[in-house]
């Protein structure tokens, strides 16, 4: 995992690439480089609204482009602002679905100045894959996340 971290940290460090370009190139590392991350996207706060808008994402198309606070695993983690692990999410009755294919999920929220302005969302399509390991490094990455911000 430090391996993945490290290169996370380039990514996030790189001056040649704006913030959208950071966020879809870690997308798209995360995906290819574990191998039950299945989505990987990006959610933001959409201005003064209470909902997320999809940004930067590597996976299938999603219609969830917009999800309303407390709607949904990444509009509970809205509300939160603490990770969310759903081993299951058939065992959930507040999920919204994206894929039939997703089994499990997990959002850590960014947090700046106090505030939740986005999150990473990462579906699986296997029950229960995401590691204590996992977790420690998406939130040690929303953390970095949020200096670009």
């Amino acid at each position: 995992m430090s391996e993945i971290k490290k290169r996370l940290s380039i990514i996030l460090e790189s001056p040649k690439n704006n913030k959208e370009e950071k966020l879809q190139k870690i997308c798209t590392l995360l995906d290819q480089e574990i191998s039950y991350f299945n989505w990987t996207g990006f959610y933001f706060k959409n201005g003064d609204k209470e909902e997320l808008i999809l940004g930067p994402y590597f996976g299938a198309p999603t219609d969830h482009t917009i999800i309303p606070y407390g709607k949904g695993i990444c509009g509970q983690v809205a509300v939160s602002n603490e990770t969310f692990v759903v081993p299951d999410v058939h065992e959930q009755d507040n999920y919204l679905s994206c894929s039939i294919d997703t089994k499990a999920e997990i959002v850590v929220p960014i947090m700046k100045d106090g505030q939740n302005i986005g999150q990473i969302d990462i579906d699986s399509h296997k029950v229960d894959p995401f590691t204590d390991e996992d977790r420690e490094m998406l939130e040690w990455l929303c953390a970095e996340v949020a200096k670009i911000m």
